[in-house]
């Protein structure tokens, strides 16, 4: 397994912290908290700065012990064993971080509709213009998925750049005030404006303004990334926490100060805006809000990443569906995971803030707004921290011995005080808030019950046989000898064999492919026994290493005769097609040649669907059959179209290619474009077309391939989803067909991300509308 490369040091961690804390929260919160409370909102932040302070060093503690990303719910499952509580963790902290995106994207929605917009339409004349609550947090939310799903991060050099930025706006924003009142006028409002009588106020801004301060987690939760973790995690969570409590005192006196009227502050989420135009004029108001709608958008994106990693996570331990830890094969990110936030976030977005909005607009029903929000979030974030409170003094119970380079002093009571501290924020949040945040963990645990979850990736797949090596190149090794092959910048084809004796012949297929893309490829044959529930392991064992063994014996007979290097390897897995996908991603493999698994189709659907390659399925092959003469149809679609890219390899090569036009007849099909599928050759001297009248292309295919003795290859069916129930395959047909008249088939499908996936879907009712206009 690849190790994650250790880049990030001291001054990368503190900013990386501090960029996220300073967010939206600040930004939004500050007004509404001088306007409840006065100078005395400083003395909310710094309960708020405490509490996360506690569970920061139970944070520090774990990272310096557990140098790996995962954060809360990392260090949760390596301290408790119950399953349930940690998938709970799991999804209260996946939801947290999404709402916590959400927040800051509405927010910003809320900024650039109150101080972008206005000034835009005016300049154009279209100052009456309307735009619909969240539509610029739903988009940003979109693009920032996108950019996280292609793998766009920032680099060390460009966080520190980006949080000077925003702590430059704070300083503008803070000088602005003191330059305004005067640095001894502004310290007078300051002490005189605190609030002594109002306990209940201040602790429910604190439950507010702890959202402002989760940044700390984002510091553990790349621990993977950190150079030296155990010293520099503690330390710079530590710098991270303190460094914000002291600006955001300041941006408090500076609130203090603002030369408006209550009711500007009591606005919320555009309160500061506001102010700083007092301040500073229409040129100081721009900075600020360019530097709040910035510092939204990049908190954003550390957020997407906290929760995407949290979903891969889960989904590893089986804990989530187990395409969440999909890995993407070109942007090398967990795809899916980000797909799902990115969703959640988008939900949240339209929920609290386009449906049913605080005040004025929105459609009837319950007021919920971003304080709503706010609570939400914090929900989703407060729990688990009390969880890993509690985890530190179980850890502290169960692994006394464990090298601990940091240590929180005052174990278990400082811990105990921090459980006790978190919770009582949550009782103090907007009740909005909690009871949709308990409601949807109760579905979400509800689900898992029905569910049952999944066993752990690791405990999937277990290799039972060491890696042989046969080929001409290098000697086979001694028994029990790994012989693990490189594959780096290779052209390598993985061939799953489920029944030894098709070894052969698929391996000469492999190999006539692979040949054709490198001089030196790698055919590597992978046989999977399969580790049903109650089975004795010592027997399974033996099982796996006879397959292996066999398979070995029957390619004994190609020594020399291949030009790919040929690996064996044998494995145990209780799910068939997940080793035979994890395999292709681990080993980077370029294509996949398998038979269709007579008793378990599914196997071959679940490949082909998931593959991060291009997969060919192989039947009626023998170990004679060469590929000096293909069939084809004129056929149309991406599986086609990679089909085609691999027919003008073979030619490139010698293959003789026929290609089948079918006009079909009434509603037996459509016609394709011949041209398009001609102009894939280069060299159409070995091209030989065949015209077709037919009401079964299916059969004419077949039988252009038995006359001309040649393998017929077709693309996959592009309505996979919907063949069974309504339209049927012409690929499954051929398939059928060709069994019947013994002739080889292969049947290609390319590899298909998620457009691809849509595509697919809309495709045939597509075709299916073209041919009833038609017949109109």
């Amino acid at each position: 397994m690849v190790e994650h490369t250790r880049t990030l040091g001291f001054k990368v961690a503190f900013a990386l912290g501090l960029g996220t804390m300073i967010a939206a929260g600040i930004f939004s919160l500050s007004g509404k908290a001088v306007a409840s409370v006065g100078s005395s909102a400083v003395i909310a932040f710094v309960i708020a700065a405490v509490v996360a302070a506690i569970t920061a060093a139970s944070y520090s503690e774990f990272a310096s012990i557990y140098s790996e990303n995962g954060g809360g719910y990392l260090f949760s499952s390596r301290t408790f064993d119950n399953s349930l509580l940690l998938y709970a963790i799991g999804a209260s902290l996946f939801m947290g971080y999404s709402a916590t995106t959400a927040f800051y994207l509405g927010t910003m929605d809320h900024w650039v509709t109150e101080f972008v917009l206005p000034p835009a339409f005016g300049l154009v004349g279209m100052s009456d213009v309307h735009v619909p609550h969240g539509i610029f947090g739903v988009l940003t939310a979109i693009g920032l998925g996108y950019l996280n799903a292609q793998g766009t991060e920032e680099s060390g050099t460009f966080q520190v750049l980006i949080t000077g930025a925003k702590v430059a706006v704070l300083f503008a924003f803070i000088g602005g005030a003191f330059v305004y009142a005067g640095p001894t006028a502004a310290v007078g409002n300051f002490t005189s404006d605190f609030v002594f009588d109002k306990p209940g106020e201040i602790i429910s801004v604190a439950a507010l303004a702890f959202i402002t301060f989760f940044g700390f987690s984002a510091i553990a939760a790349s621990a993977g990334e950190i150079i030296e973790p155990r010293e520099t995690v503690p330390k710079a969570i530590a710098a991270s926490i303190v460094t914000v409590t002291i600006l955001y005192t300041f941006v408090i006196v500076a609130m203090v100060n603002a030369p408006v009227g209550n009711e500007v502050l009591q606005q919320g989420e555009t309160a500061m805006g506001k102010v700083a135009a007092s301040f500073l004029g229409s040129p100081g108001q721009a900075l600020i809000v360019a530097g709040a709608i910035f510092s939204m958008v990049s908190a954003s994106n550390a957020s997407i990443l906290a929760a995407s990693s949290i979903g891969d996570l889960m989904a590893q331990r089986g804990q989530a569906p187990r395409r969440l830890s999909r890995i993407h094969p070109e942007y090398n990110t967990p795809i899916w995971s980000i797909v799902t936030c990115t969703g959640a976030i988008v939900a949240l977005i339209v929920v609290f803030v386009a449906l049913f909005p605080a005040g004025e607009g929105g459609i009837p029903g319950p007021n919920l707004g971003l304080e709503a929000l706010t609570g939400f979030a914090n929900l989703n974030l407060l729990i688990p921290l009390s969880v890993v409170n509690a985890a530190l003094i179980l850890s502290r119970r169960r692994f006394p011995d464990i090298d601990r380079p940091f240590k929180v002093p005052a174990v278990p009571f400082l811990p105990i005080l921090g459980i006790l501290a978190n919770l009582a924020l949550v009782v103090t949040l907007p009740l909005e808030g909690i009871v949709i945040g308990v409601a949807i963990e109760a579905v979400l645990v509800g689900a898992y019950l029905v569910w049952g979850g999944a066993p752990e990736s690791d405990d999937i797949v277990e290799k039972t046989t060491p890696a042989h090596t046969l080929n001409s190149h290098l000697s086979t090794p001694a028994d029990g000898e790994d012989a693990s092959v490189s594959t780096a910048d290779r052209y390598t084809v993985l061939v799953p064999v489920s029944r030894p004796h098709s070894a052969k012949a698929h391996a000469r297929l492999a190999d006539a492919i692979a040949r054709r893309y490198d001089d030196n490829p790698v055919v590597k044959l992978l046989t999977v026994t399969q580790s049903p529930e109650q089975t004795e392991q010592r027997a399974l064992n033996n099982v796996a290493a006879k397959r292996a063994e066999r398979i070995i014996e029957e390619l004994g007979e190609l020594e020399g005769e291949l030009a790919s290097e040929i690996v064996v390897e044998g494995h145990i897995s209780r799910d068939v097609a997940f080793d035979i996908l994890s395999t292709a991603r681990d080993d980077q493999v370029d294509r996949i040649v398998m038979g269709y698994p007579r008793d378990h189709p599914d196997i071959a659907e679940e490949v082909e669907y998931d593959a991060p390659c291009d997969v060919l399925f192989a039947g009626g092959f023998d170990q004679t059959r060469s590929l000096d003469s293909l069939t084809i149809g004129a056929g149309g679609g991406p599986h086609h179209e990679g089909l085609l890219s691999l027919a003008s390899s073979l030619a490139d090569g010698g293959t003789r290619i026929h290609v089948v036009d079918a006009d079909p007849i009434g509603d037996s099909g459509t016609a394709e474009d011949l041209d398009s599928t001609l102009a894939a050759f280069d060299d159409r001297s070995n091209i030989e077309v065949h015209d077709a009248v037919t009401e079964d292309i299916a059969g004419t295919l077949v039988d252009v391939a038995d006359e001309t003795n040649s393998v017929l290859a077709v693309g996959a069916s592009r309505n996979r989803v919907l063949r069974r129930w309504v339209f049927g395959s012409t690929a499954d047909r051929v398939v059928r067909r060709a069994k019947e008249r013994d002739v080889p088939v292969l049947v290609y499908a390319r590899s298909t991300g998620l457009p691809g996936r849509v595509e697919s879907a809309l495709f045939t009712p597509y075709r299916y509308a073209l041919k009833v206009k038609a017949r109109a």
